[in-house]
């Protein structure tokens, strides 16, 4: 019996005066868009994990505000032909800025900001089907406290050997 287990991600919805922070990438399926995002990775909590992929990914200095939502979705890989699943873990907030000075993470091409109308418009290159829907939620006013999403201190304590 093999035991299923769905990829945890976590992505930054990051708006300014109406335009959304994304990232071009590549992907074995081509330049894709996407929000930041990315594995969460052992040993950080979700909201410092969506922290560092807008950083790493954007080089924008990432506050989050709140937490959109718990999102899934799966596809078939390009590469390995295997059904992936994802568990999407989004927060909303504001750039407190970028650091032009930082290289963005291997594979990404640009960090741009663009309206939901060109985000929209871009549906066919988006990453996932949840970069348009986390977009959808934020305008349609999806909020909740960053104290939904709790993490013990035993995630960033010390390791449990």
């Amino acid at each position: 019996m093999s035991i299923w287990k769905p990829s945890v991600t976590v992505a930054a919805i990051i708006e300014d005066a109406g335009k959304f922070l994304l990232v071009e990438e590549e992907t074995s399926d081509g330049l894709r868009f996407n929000q930041p995002a990315g594995h969460l990775d052992e040993g950080e909590t979700p909201v410092h994990g969506a922290i560092r992929e807008a950083l790493e990914e954007t080089a924008h200095h990432f506050q989050p505000q709140g937490f959109l939502g718990l999102y899934m979705s799966r596809y078939i890989s390009a590469r390995t032909h295997d059904v992936v699943t994802y568990l999407r873990i989004a927060f909303y907030g504001k750039s407190l800025g970028a650091d032009l000075t930082r290289a963005l993470d291997t594979g990404i091409v640009r960090a741009v900001w663009l309206t939901p109308e060109e985000i929209q418009a871009l549906a066919p290159r988006h990453r996932s089907p949840l970069v348009w829907q986390c977009i959808e939620d934020y305008l349609n006013g999806r909020r909740a406290p960053l104290e939904q999403v709790f993490a013990h201190e035993s995630i960033v304590g010390k390791p449990l050997n």
